[in-house]
């Protein structure tokens, strides 16, 4: 099983080979390489909360790249991140109702890569803190899949991309308000089911 790591790497090589291969114009190719590229861990993190699947994301990540490319000439910057991300949520909803017939696969929590630790925590910590460190990882990754998905988006979008409430509105084509809102249930909803996780199993 590939580690994140090597999952964005795969498909950043598969996403500039497309780039290439996709436009006769190399300078512009380069361009779009240079604008886009960095943002690439950003939208396959997105593409697999929404697609909860690691082939389905892939697939939607070069599918939302070779989009972004042909279109890249209407692109009016200066941020190309929501863009992409918009993009990217098109497609997946594109997706999405061609599988409407058969069931999302869910993936294991374990096939995710650890979140790094915060920078303020200690260099060094014991095997016990780092074991709860990294269930906590899991247990987060996990409820936040579990949310229905318009509150799943509002909440990778904000804490896990760190886009603007105005940001997020404009990729999710919503009032601002209905952003927010939508984030505090999001939340609330997170901190039920954290809740519940805690509470002792009789």
């Amino acid at each position: 099983m590939l580690d994140r790591t090597q999952q964005i790497s795969a498909a950043s090589w598969k996403a500039e080979r497309d780039i290439m291969s996709a436009d006769a114009d190399p300078d512009r190719a380069r361009r779009f390489r240079d604008a886009a590229l960095p943002h690439l861990d950003d939208v396959y993190t997105l593409a697999h909360y929404l697609m909860r699947n690691q082939a389905d994301a892939e697939d939607a990540v070069q599918e939302c790249y070779l989009r972004a490319l042909r279109h890249f000439d209407s692109y009016r910057g200066p941020e190309i991140k929501p863009w992409l991300l918009a993009i990217l949520r098109n497609v997946c909803k594109t997706e999405f109702a061609r599988q409407s017939e058969r069931p999302v696969a869910i993936e294991r929590s374990d096939d995710h890569a650890p979140v790094e630790p915060p920078a303020w925590q200690e260099a060094q910590s014991s095997p016990e803190v780092e074991l709860l460190r990294r269930h906590d990882a899991e247990t987060i990754r996990r409820l936040i899949a579990a949310l229905p998905p318009q509150f799943r988006e509002a909440i990778v979008l904000r804490d896990i991309n760190n886009l603007s409430y105005r940001q997020i509105a404009e990729v999710a084509d919503l009032p601002v308000g209905t952003v927010m809102s939508r984030l505090a249930r999001a939340r609330s909803m997170l901190r039920a089911a954290w809740n519940a996780e805690e509470e002792p199993k009789p």
